[in-house]
C-alpha cells in the first residue's frame, strides 16, 4: 500500500515544532506495517541542502507566480517529493515567519501550492506513483482536499490530522479565485470561516477521516471551550474523528545510546543519571547541592504553554529547595520575567533562550522532573521523552498530557503504575499542589525510583499508534476504491 504524506516541515530536515517530529517518524513506523510513505514537503533551503541527489519528476510553468519543479529524493531515511518553487520557498530561517517575526504575506499561496501539487499527485498525475491514501498534516496541507473536492479526477482515501487546532490558516476571502478554487466553496458548508478562507477547515470538511494527536484532545476540541470556532463542524463529523497519540523516535531518544548524555543509563543503572545531572548543572551554572531536585522546562514560551504559571510558582520551587533549568524562546514579556527570575536566584534558576537539540537531550537525562503546564496540549512530545529518560513529568490534566502520564495518586502508587504528576485545572494553585506532592515523594527515594522505572517502561514509541494509523489508512483506501468502482 502506498501513502502520500503532505507536511510543511519534517525532522530532521526542517523543524519548528512537534509536527516535524511526527512527519519524520511516522513514515518509518508505517513502513513496518507494510505501508510505503512518500512525503511531499516544500523546497526550503535547508531541505534542498539535505538532498544527496534528486530526480526531477515534473515541471510547472507557473505555480502562483513562478516556475516550479517536483523532485524525487532520499534524505535521512525518508522518501521525499520536494516542491522546488524558489519564488515561494527559497527563504532562510523560519518557514512561516520573516525576520521580524511576522507571517510571510504570501503564505496563503505558498501553502496552497503545496496542496495543489499534492492533489495532482493524489489524482495520479505523477508517473509511477499513485497513492492509495493522502495524509495531510495541519492547516498548511489542508487545502489539498479542497483541490481534490473541486477536481474531476479519481479520488483516493484522505486523512486530515490536526496537530494544533489553534493554528487554522485563515486568509482573506477575496483571494479564493486566485487560489484556483470555485466561488461555490466560499460558504459555511465549505471553506468560509467568518468571511475568511479556512485552510484547516478545508481539510476537516472534505477529508474522509480526521485524526488528532491524542484521544482526550479529540474530545476537547468538540466543545465550545476548546473548539476554536470549529467545534460545530467537528461535532458534525464526530463519526470520522479519532485521537491517536503521537510517539517519539525511540532510537533518537534512547538513554543507552544518546550521544548527548555524559554517561548512558537504563532502568538497572539509574544511579548514573546523577552524573548527567552534575554535567547539566555545570553547563548551566547551577550549584552542585546534594539531595536537591532539579526541575526542567523545555518549551515554547507562550501563554498556551502555561509558562506564566511556572513564573508564579518559582518562589514555591525555591522554598522547597529545588532548582529550575529552562530551555525555550517565545513571547518577549515571558523571556524578561524568566531572565529576572534567573538573576534573582543565581545558581538555582538557569535559563537558556532559543533551542538546542543537544541541550534538550542532556536536560532530559539530567533533570529529575520535567514541567509541562500547558493550558491545552494536543499531545505533547517533551513529556514522552521525559518518560523515556526516567524524568518524572509534572503535567496539566489536558489533551495528550492526560493520556500519557499516570498520576502518582495513592491508588496508582499502590498499584505500581504511576509515572508522574498531573494537576488541574491549569492554574498556579494546582501547580503548587503538584510541586508539593513531588517534594513529598522526592523524600522517599525508593518510591521515586519506582516511578522512574515505571516511566522508563512506558510505551512511548510509534508501534502501537502506527498500527492504528495503518488500519485507518486501509479502511479509507477501501472506501475510496468502492467509490471508484
Amino acid at each position: 500500500m502506498q501513502a502520500l504524506s503532505v507536511a510543511s516541515e519534517i525532522f530532521p530536515l526542517i523543524k519548528t515544532g512537534g509536527l516535524a517530529d511526527v512527519a519524520g517518524a511516522l513514515p518509518r513506523a508505517l513502513a513496518r506495517e507494510g505501508i510505503a510513505v512518500r512525503s511531499l514537503v516544500p523546497g526550503y533551503p535547508a531541505v534542498l541542502a539535505a538532498l544527496a541527489g534528486s530526480e526531477e519528476m515534473r515541471g510547472f510553468e507557473d505555480v502562483f507566480g513562478g516556475p516550479a519543479r517536483l523532485l524525487s529524493a532520499e534524505a535521512a531515511g525518508l522518501s521525499l517529493l520536494v516542491l522546488d518553487a524558489p519564488h515561494l520557498y527559497r527563504r532562510e530561517g523560519n518557514p512561516y515567519l520573516d525576520a521580524t517575526g511576522l507571517s510571510w504575506p504570501d503564505n496563503a499561496f505558498r501553502f496552497a501550492a503545496l496542496g495543489r501539487v499534492a492533489a495532482d499527485i493524489a489524482e495520479g498525475k505523477l508517473p509511477g506513483f499513485v497513492p492509495d491514501v493522502v495524509h495531510a498534516h495541519d492547516w498548511q496541507a489542508g487545502l489539498t482536499f479542497a483541490y481534490l473536492q473541486a477536481g474531476s479526477g479519481p479520488r483516493c482515501g484522505t486523512v486530515m490530522t490536526i496537530h494544533n487546532l489553534a493554528f487554522q490558516g485563515l486568509f482573506p476571502g477575496e483571494i479564493l479565485g486566485r487560489l484556483g478554487l470555485p466561488a461555490s466553496m466560499m460558504t459555511l458548508e465549505g471553506l468560509e470561516f467568518y468571511g475568511q478562507i479556512g485552510f484547516l477547515k478545508a481539510g476537516l470538511r472534505y477529508a474522509d477521516a480526521i485524526t488528532t494527536v491524542s484521544p482526550t484532545y479529540a474530545v476537547e476540541i468538540r466543545t465550545p471551550e476548546n473548539g476554536m470556532g470549529l467545534d460545530g463542524l467537528l461535532r458534525a463529523r464526530a463519526s470520522v474523528l479519532s485521537g491517536i497519540c503521537n510517539g517519539i523516535d525511540t532510537e533518537i531518544w534512547n538513554t543507552r545510546s544518546d550521544p548527548q548524555l555524559v554517561v548512558p543509563y537504563d532502568a538497572d543503572t539509574l544511579e548514573r543519571k546523577t552524573i548527567n545531572k552534575a554535567a547539566l548543572r555545570e553547563r548551566l551554572g547551577l550549584a552542585e547541592v546534594a539531595d536537591t531536585p532539579l526541575f526542567g522546562l523545555i518549551t515554547r514560551l507562550t501563554s498556551q504553554k502555561g509558562i506564566d504559571l511556572v513564573i508564579a510558582t518559582i518562589p514555591d520551587l525555591m522554598a522547597g529547595g529545588a532548582q529550575l533549568a529552562l530551555l525555550g524562546s517565545g513571547e518577549a514579556a515571558i523571556e524578561v520575567a524568566l531572565a529576572r527570575a534567573a538573576s534573582e536566584n543565581p545558581g538555582r534558576v538557569a535559563v537558556v533562550f532559543g533551542y538546542d537539540e543537544g541541550l534538550a537531550h542532556l536536560m532530559q537525562g539530567g533533570c529529575d522532573a520535567l514541567i509541562v503546564p500547558s493550558r491545552f496540549e494536543p499531545c505533547g512530545l517533551t513529556q514522552l521523552a521525559a518518560l523515556r529518560y526516567g524524568t518524572l513529568p509534572v503535567v496539566s490534566r489536558v489533551g495528550g498530557l492526560a493520556d500519557t502520564v499516570i498520576d502518582a495518586n495513592e491508588a496508582a502508587i499502590s498499584a505500581g503504575v504511576a509515572t508522574g504528576f498531573q494537576f488541574g485545572p491549569p492554574n498556579a494553585d494546582s501547580l503548587r499542589q503538584a510541586f508539593d506532592r513531588a517534594f513529598v515523594l522526592w523524600q522517599d527515594k525508593a518510591a521515586w525510583l519506582r516511578l522512574q522505572r515505571n516511566a522508563l517502561a512506558s510505551d512511548v514509541g510509534w508501534d502501537r499508534s502506527a498500527r492504528i494509523y495503518a488500519s485507518l489508512f486501509r479502511s479509507v483506501a477501501s472506501q475510496a476504491a468502492s467509490r471508484r468502482a
